[in-house]
């Protein structure tokens, strides 16, 4: 979403959950800004009972660091970096109680190759690596997987937002963003699915051995 439409969007979430449903399976939704706590905790509240809780957001714009203001900088970790830790914290202390769960956190691959153009980003990236795998060592005490996925550059609307910020700030043009994409592994961008079907075979009972772990999803090529 542009920088400052946090808004949630119910059609979107609506369209998914009728393609499942179609398919027999029982779907809810929950249409929240989860850059706020409250929110938050009306979530876990909610559907505190899940397996898996999946973080997933990329509201973190590009730019260097002299293009960013304190206020803005806090307002990107917002949703990504606090939410990520927050909904972590509520979703394991029920996990802990009964003994068993798993929480995945899509971060990206910044977060091992940081770049300027993407300051903000990689920093949380590294931040959420970390906190995964502290957590991520703890957990399995108390039955409880913790692990993440890296991302390299996925095909999404994102995607082209941020190689028009690495554009403007490399080129001092942002319709040269394509040039950005050179050199990508297998010559394309990852589809999403190749994310969501990681994220479902490492929370399966397949993988019942992995936490604290990060896996990179990056065709080889980091964040290059």
């Amino acid at each position: 979403m542009p920088r400052g439409d946090r808004r949630p969007r119910p059609g979107r979430a609506g369209e998914a959950a009728a393609g499942l449903k179609a398919d027999g399976v029982a779907v809810e939704t929950f249409a929240a800004d989860l850059s706020d706590p409250a929110a938050r905790e009306r979530l876990a509240e909610a559907h505190g009972g899940a397996d898996i809780l999946v973080n997933n957001a990329g509201a973190i714009p590009g730019g260097g660091l002299l293009d960013f203001d304190m206020a803005r900088w806090s307002e990107a970790w917002a949703l990504k970096v606090m939410g990520y830790i927050h909904l972590t914290q509520l979703f394991l202390r029920r996990m802990k109680d009964r003994g068993d769960g798993v929480i995945v956190n899509v971060i990206g691959a910044a977060g091992r190759s940081p770049r300027y153009d993407y300051v903000c980003g990689g920093t949380g990236n590294a931040a959420l690596m970390a906190f995964t795998g502290a957590v991520g060592a703890q957990s399995p005490k108390w039955g409880v997987r913790v692990f993440a996925v890296n991302p390299a550059m996925t095909r999404t609307d994102r995607s082209v937002t941020l190689s028009k910020a690495r554009a403007k700030a490399r080129f001092g043009d942002e319709n040269r963003w394509e040039e950005m994409l050179a050199g990508s592994p297998f010559g394309r961008l990852i589809e999403p699915a190749e994310i969501a079907n990681a994220v479902a075979f490492l929370s399966s009972p397949a993988c019942g051995y992995v936490s604290g772990a990060t896996l990179d999803v990056d065709g080889g090529g980091a964040f290059s």
